[in-house]
């Protein structure tokens, strides 16, 4: 599934990479400590999140995340968006906790790396 799907499904803001809305979600991860997200996320995962700060783009780059999801109705900091526009790194905001958009991506066939991470 390619993220503008997941965009339009659940109507989320495209607060940066518009132009990467295209990058394939091989499947999901939601955590808010970097290092877990660091060590267990994989390559074209979608990364659900309610952290803000820059170190998100870094650790989406360092992975290669699709693209990274925010939630509660968080919106990035300036800094992380012209750093992450600079990556190719695209954010997204849902205003849903997190419990709740995790379902909804679940239910659009987006797998956790324990599902094997498929869509």
């Amino acid at each position: 599934m390619k993220l503008n799907e997941i965009v339009d499904k659940l109507n989320l803001e495209v607060m940066c990479g518009s132009s990467k809305l295209d990058n394939e979600v091989r499947g999901g991860y939601a955590s808010d400590l970097l290092s877990d997200v660091i060590a267990n996320s994989r390559e074209g995962n979608i990364w659900v999140t309610l952290q803000i700060h820059l170190n998100i783009v870094a650790v989406a780059s360092l992975n290669r995340v699709s693209g990274i999801l925010l939630v509660n109705g968080r919106h990035p900091e300036e800094e992380t968006i012209r750093k992450a526009e600079t990556e190719g790194i695209p954010i997204l905001v849902s205003k849903l906790p997190a419990f709740e958009i995790i379902g909804r991506l679940h239910d659009l066939g987006v797998r956790g790396v324990g599902d094997g991470g498929s869509v």
